[in-house]
């Protein structure tokens, strides 16, 4: 089989590696490879997948349905490797083989096309957030994830950049890195982060009902974590004229819910905002980053 890339992740690496991309020049014969490692057999590959890694419905030598996953090392599959490992299936898909090759993950086979998108709005948020809850737990101490201190840092730095060659954005951009600052003065606590969560994060499984997938983990408090669902469907929350009071409403149901501090997490929620809105405008998406931002003013 040829393992053509979708168009999406050609897209999305491309907004990061604008001058051309080794990985993906390699990425067909990285597969093949990983394929006859695990003596698979491959249905095919799902589209649109992901925008960091190619994702392929397989099934085992013993007909036992997989995934097979391949992500550059920006990506940080071993990251996901690890914390995989270390929530063996609670609340997360089921990492199959401790390990294959570098880059490579084998999973248990979920329902792609199933997320909890597809519930009505209120019950996908309440199902997602108790699918999170169970990923919080202490981090393992065998592998050194990187902080949420850390990782913002590098998006902190990048978003100055932005604001002076973009000063429509400094405002803004100011508030968020404001918040950050204070909110990583005294964090409330140290638990392994999913990283990246959001609705379409969490597909319909047969061992439960709901599992995580994709994380890019990370240690740090739960409101950062929290951070990135508050603003998910932010299309539907635009569109409707009540959208700011929607999303207010939003911060203080899912914090209570949760028990997170509902300031932490409208703090978190700005600067994830924001950051995500200047690089869609940097990278040039300038929809997403017109919504991005505007969610952002409201918090």
């Amino acid at each position: 089989m040829v393992f053509e890339p979708p168009k999406r992740l050609v897209r999305a690496l491309g907004e990061t590696a604008p001058d051309g991309d080794a990985w993906l020049e390699k990425l067909p014969e990285a597969a093949q490879r990983a394929v006859e490692l695990c003596g698979l057999t491959v249905e095919r590959v799902q589209v649109p997948g992901g925008r960091s890694s190619l994702v392929a419905l397989v099934r085992r030598a013993d007909g036992t349905p997989a995934v097979l996953k391949l992500a550059p090392g920006r990506a940080r599959p071993e990251a996901e490797r690890a914390a995989l490992a270390h929530w063996a299936g609670r609340g997360a898909v089921q990492l199959l083989e401790p390990f294959v090759t570098e880059g490579v993950l084998l999973l248990e086979r979920l329902h792609p096309d199933v997320s909890v998108r597809s519930l009505p709005e209120a019950k996908a948020l309440l199902e997602a957030a108790g699918t999170l809850r169970r990923l919080w737990v202490q981090p393992p101490a065998g592998f050194a994830f990187e902080t949420v201190a850390e990782r913002t840092g590098r998006q902190a730095e990048a978003m100055r950049a932005s604001a002076q060659a973009d000063p429509e954005v400094a405002p803004l951009v100011d508030l968020a890195l404001g918040a950050r600052t204070e909110l990583l003065a005294a964090p409330p606590d140290h638990r392994l982060l999913h990283g990246t969560f959001r609705q379409s994060k969490v597909l319909s499984g047969e061992r439960m009902p709901w599992l995580a997938v994709g994380p890019d983990p990370v240690v740090g408090e739960c409101a950062f974590d929290l951070a990135r669902l508050v603003r998910d469907r932010v299309e539907d929350l635009i569109a409707q004229p009540s959208g700011a009071g929607t999303t207010r409403r939003r911060v203080k149901r899912l914090a209570e819910s949760l028990d997170i501090d509902q300031e932490r997490l409208r703090g978190w929620t700005l600067f994830r905002a924001v950051e995500s809105g200047v690089r869609a405008r940097r990278v040039g998406r300038p929809r997403d980053a017109e919504n991005l931002l505007e969610f952002a003013s409201w918090l």
